[in-house]
């Protein structure tokens, strides 16, 4: 068929991680990103889970690895193991409890502490179709963001608001920079001196982004 990829078709593999306090709804972002599904009783994740979904940026293929925290968060005991090689994140607060926003800087830390100090973040409020609960304002989350120089966007998985754009923000970013990367090399734009299909890991590249040049609001 003419146009037709096969799964394993694809020109980058970028590995992302969700991070965040258990129940502020990680594993129904991931499921409605990769799988367009959503499950009212979702229950906490068990063991190790990631889905993948391939998406087209600048006519490459790029498949997004997307690792959940399989229920270790309940222990504050994720593994170095999780974050290795991740060159993405999206750090995830319920907009309904403030005590997982307040949870945001130790997980910030403990993110930049196993990765790239410029792995390519976002601040994620999620559950924003719950406006008459909200104990989180948009405005706190987007300062936090800046200050830290992270992207921000409020999110609903059940409402399947942002979720598409979040993913895909990020994803964007980091190709931007490995592709910034193999032009700086003296490589093609194209990456085509990175065989298709290789895994990368992009610490290097990564650590290019200048400081506080990676907001969006």
């Amino acid at each position: 068929m003419s146009g037709y990829r096969a799964e394993d078709d694809y020109d980058y593999l970028f590995k992302v991680v969700l991070i965040g306090d258990s129940g502020v709804g990680k594993s129904n972002l991931l499921s409605r990103f990769t799988r367009n599904e959503f499950s009212l009783e979702s229950k906490s994740t068990i063991g190790v889970e990631f889905a993948t979904r391939s998406l087209n940026v600048d006519s490459k293929v790029i498949k997004a690895q997307i690792w959940d925290t399989a229920g270790q968060e309940r222990y504050r005991a994720i593994t170095s193991a999780y974050y290795r090689g991740a060159v993405g994140a999206l750090l995830v607060y319920d907009v309904t409890r403030h005590a997982t926003f307040e949870s945001v800087e130790r997980w910030l830390k403990e993110l930049r502490d196993h990765t790239d100090p410029n792995i390519v973040v976002m601040l994620i409020g999620n559950k924003s179709d719950l406006r008459h609960l909200v104990a989180v304002q948009m405005e706190d989350g987007k300062t936090f963001a800046e200050k830290e120089s992270l992207y921000f966007m409020e999110t609903s998985a059940l409402e399947a608001t942002n979720v598409e754009n979040a993913f895909t923000e990020v994803l964007t970013q980091i190709y931007r920079i490995v592709s910034k990367k193999a032009m700086e090399a003296g490589e093609d734009a194209n990456g085509s001196s990175i065989p298709a299909g290789e895994k990368i890991d992009i610490g290097k590249e990564v650590s290019a982004v200048k400081k506080g040049g990676c907001c969006s609001s």
